[in-house]
């Protein structure tokens, strides 16, 4: 049978979980999909920039257990070292 003649699923209206829709998405090709699609503008600002550093697994370590002690998350006792250290 040519790919033009194949039988296509239909996508459910809805998915019970992200899980349920990532195994249908990965068992389907998108390709045979496109008149089900639309495109949607979309706007967007970024109110702040993340950047990715590599850090030692032991430094990391640490830094979790301070900021736990802290009460704080990771990213912001980092930043306040990096603060203490490079601003002063």
């Amino acid at each position: 049978m040519s790919d033009k003649l194949k039988a296509v699923e239909p996508i459910p209206e809805e998915f019970a979980s992200y899980e349920a829709a990532a195994e249908f998405w990965d068992t389907h090709d998108t390709t045979d999909y496109l008149d089900d699609f639309e495109t949607v503008l979309s706007e967007a600002q970024l109110q702040q920039r993340h950047f990715e550093v590599e850090i030692d697994e032991d430094l990391m370590q640490v830094l979790y257990q301070q900021s736990h002690q802290q009460g704080i998350a990771v990213s912001q006792l980092v930043n306040n070292m990096l603060r203490e250290i490079l601003v002063a």
